[in-house]
């Protein structure tokens, strides 16, 4: 199930990625509260496709190879919580924090408390089937 997880939000974050960076107006115009930002930079706009396309990858490589790509889990994971961390510091500082936090929900923390939660998983090590505990 972890991996299933994993492989849909890759693909998930993977398609976000593609979007800022093919077409980066197209973006800005169309994500929800993204304008308030302040204005349009399609080098920023692309710059945050390309770390976005890293932590796609990364989710990729872990739903693809668990052991092998747990590195690039916990990286994905690093960027998508310090994003979430900077949303919420926006919106804290922010004229309205509740309306900007609910906006922000599903497509920036959602994402990084399940990113999280996999990367936490993936530091449990597991019990092989009717192995000795000791």
């Amino acid at each position: 199930m972890v991996r299933i997880i994993a492989a849909a939000l890759g693909l998930f974050l993977g398609a976000n990625a593609l979007f800022l960076l093919l077409a980066p107006l197209a973006w800005y115009d169309s994500v929800p509260g993204v304008t308030a930002t302040g204005p349009f930079n399609a080098h920023f706009v692309r710059d945050v496709g390309a770390a976005y396309l890293v932590a796609a990858g990364g989710l990729a490589a872990f739903a693809w190879r668990p052991r092998e790509a747990r590195p690039a889990l916990f990286a994905a994971a690093a960027f998508l919580t310090l994003h979430a961390a900077i949303h919420v510091f926006d919106a804290v500082c922010g004229a309205q924090p509740l309306q900007d936090t609910v906006r922000d929900f599903v497509g920036v923390h959602l994402v990084a408390l399940i990113t999280l939660g996999l990367a936490s998983a993936a530091l449990t090590p597991r019990q092989t089937q009717g192995a000795h505990p000791c």
